[in-house]
């Protein structure tokens, strides 16, 4: 999601949509709550690139986009699965509904860092 508007309004709406609007995952239930850690994760401005080779995994996260298609993963998404710059592009391809190849073809392929907020651990 991006916004123009203030940043806590804007932290505020998508945390209510990630705990009850994602379709990934079930809505957060009141037990649910006394386990959670929060984390946020402000992203700066979407670069364009051409592929793998422009991607620093653990520093840039991904936004692959075609036609109504659209998927974004975070930089920490890459380091915690152990991913090479190569099947993280697979990977937000996979996740907008793209083959994993789309961005060799029609898909924008961007990049971007993020600045992560989050509860201590």
């Amino acid at each position: 999601m991006s916004s123009s508007g203030p940043l806590g309004a804007t932290v505020s709406s998508c945390a209510v949509a990630s705990a009850t609007s994602d379709p990934r995952f079930a809505p957060l239930s009141i037990a649910d709550l006394a386990g959670l850690t929060v984390e946020i994760s402000v992203l700066g401005p979407l670069e364009p690139v051409s592929g793998p080779a422009e991607i620093e995994t653990g520093r840039h996260g991904l936004v692959v986009e075609q036609g109504p298609h659209r998927g974004l993963l975070l930089p920490q998404v890459a380091t915690e699965w152990g991913w090479t710059a190569d099947i993280f592009v697979a990977e937000v391809c996979k996740k907008a509904g793209l083959a994993p190849d789309a961005w060799r073809r029609d898909a924008c392929l961007f990049r971007f860092e993020a600045e992560v907020f989050g509860d201590a651990t």
